[in-house]
């Protein structure tokens, strides 16, 4: 099975063709208003014309404002919204485009739990300051068992070093990886983005 890679919390064009170049299935523009890769409407349009066509744009969000999202889903042409904040069910469906929810994983986290949003995909992320990119991992046991659920995007301190072991341990549907291909918060390093994206395609060779 191929795992699908997202390349999150791009903030320059140069990147998101990196990104794309490399193989990304996806590329995450951060509208997080306490994040350090968070994006004017203004930038993110500069990183989105880099974008090319076959490569989804997901925006990052938490507790947005519809009216707000279907703006900026319009003139960025987002496929679907990531959601980070304490959105419920009823909530996230207020959105005008396609969403799946970012779960924080603690000891205290019960993988059935995804089932209550009723989305096909849900985002495991590990719990901590913030609302993502902290570099943190968690038991990938966790989101294997999620996958009765859901098909799972696996989160939370992957790296070069470490993807490979947490698909193996996980199994996931798709991978995100921010801080840990990143020189600085928001700028991906071009060594460690080629060498996660070998690490992955490595997890399907026989």
């Amino acid at each position: 099975m191929r795992v699908r890679v997202k390349v999150c919390g791009v903030t320059r064009p140069e990147d998101a063709v990196a990104a794309a170049d490399a193989g990304a299935d996806a590329i995450g523009l951060n509208f997080v208003a306490a994040s350090p890769r968070r994006l004017t409407p203004e930038r993110a349009a500069v990183v989105a014309q880099a974008i090319p066509p076959f490569v989804a744009r997901i925006g990052v969000f938490a507790n947005p404002d519809p009216d707000v999202v279907a703006r900026l889903a319009a003139a960025l042409r987002l496929d679907a919204a990531q959601l980070h904040g304490e959105e419920t069910p009823e909530e996230a469906a207020r959105l005008p485009i396609p969403w799946y929810k970012a779960h924080r994983v603690d000891a205290s986290f019960a993988p059935e739990s995804i089932a209550a949003y009723g989305r096909p995909i849900a985002l495991l992320d590990a719990a901590g300051p913030g609302r993502g990119g902290t570099g943190r991992t968690f038991d990938w046991g966790v989101a294997r068992r999620g996958a009765a659920f859901a098909r799972i995007i696996l989160a939370g301190g992957l790296t070069p070093e470490n993807v490979g072991a947490a698909i193996a341990a996980a199994v996931p549907w798709a991978v995100d990886v921010n801080s840990g291909i990143e020189s600085a918060p928001g700028v991906k390093d071009p060594d460690r983005l080629a060498r996660f994206f070998d690490a992955v395609a490595a997890q399907g060779r026989p």
